[in-house]
């Protein structure tokens, strides 16, 4: 039986795997996964290396299915400080591009910067926490992940934003222009243990590093206001116990840093991080303890 309105149509990837099947066999086909990240015009995968004489093939029938310019695949784990993609062009050619995400334009090159996908709630989530008026520093500010949706609180919310990848930096810039932020934002090209900031003034500190920013825990309690201010903390937690593991684990970063916790710290899990681990966030409000 037909469903009304005609056949239904099958997923990009069977469609893609239907290509690939025609032209190199079922059981290449089958090898083929189903998953897929699109950041804009840009497709990225992940492809046994099995796979690599069909490549050409599988990167153009992705892009007729999609409609996307350039078909990346990833070649190795994100890598080094900066946190820096490694992936092969297999298809097309250019790997800038924009995604529009929360009413949010994110321009980058996908072939030299991450963007986590699974992180969207989390970079949602700040642009919610943060009130109008509020001062805010981002300590790993990136491509504006968290400092743009932070600064459309509104117009009165300031924002410092450090980063020390001159590539990311400079797509920061470019996104708070093209996000109308610009004059709420102040990015600051460097490493953020060196760069100097103003002490005593941050009502939220976002330490958006992985696996772990708890080692800059320190410094971001210098950063908020004596009375008060909160921090969110992103690290990583054995799966099964991994709020409990990374909500202690931030407050004994605090109270080594000379600080006190103003109420519980409160954790959340936010996407997996390799196997057994999970990428979690632990916000806590933290004043410095009288000297």
């Amino acid at each position: 039986m037909v469903p009304a309105g005609g056949p239904r149509r099958l997923p990009p990837a069977e469609r893609v795997r239907s290509r690939l099947r025609a032209v190199a066999g079922e059981d290449v086909a089958a090898r083929l996964p189903a998953g897929y990240q699109r950041m804009g015009r840009v497709l990225l995968l992940r492809l046994s290396e099995e796979l690599r004489p069909q490549f050409p093939v599988i990167g153009s029938a992705w892009q007729e299915e999609l409609g996307v310019v350039t078909v990346l695949v990833r070649t190795g784990p994100i890598a080094g400080e900066y946190r820096s993609p490694q992936v092969e062009v297999i298809a097309g050619g250019p790997t800038e591009t924009e995604v529009v995400e929360h009413g949010v334009r994110w321009r980058f090159d996908a072939a030299r910067l991450m963007f986590a996908a699974g992180n969207r709630t989390e970079r949602r989530r700040i642009g919610v926490l943060v009130r109008p008026g509020e001062t805010m520093v981002d300590l790993f500010a990136g491509i504006g992940y968290f400092a743009i949706p932070a600064a459309r609180s509104g117009p009165s919310t300031r924002v410092r934003a450090v980063e020390k990848n001159p590539v990311a930096f400079g797509y920061l810039t470019e996104n708070l222009r093209l996000n109308g932020v610009a004059d709420r934002v102040e990015a600051i090209l460097g490493d953020n243990r060196e760069v100097p900031l103003p002490t005593g003034v941050a009502d939220r500190v976002v330490l958006g590093f992985l696996p772990s920013a708890i080692p800059w825990v320190e410094r971001a309690v210098g950063l908020v206001r004596a009375e008060g201010g909160w921090l969110h903390v992103h690290t990583t937690a054995d799966a099964r116990s991994a709020r409990k593991d990374a909500a202690r684990a931030v407050e004994q970063a605090v109270t080594r840093a000379g600080a006190r916790s103003l109420e519980p710290a409160a954790a959340r899990e936010v996407k997996p991080y390799g196997p057994g681990r999970t990428h979690v966030v632990v916000d806590v409000r933290v004043a410095r303890s009288p000297a």
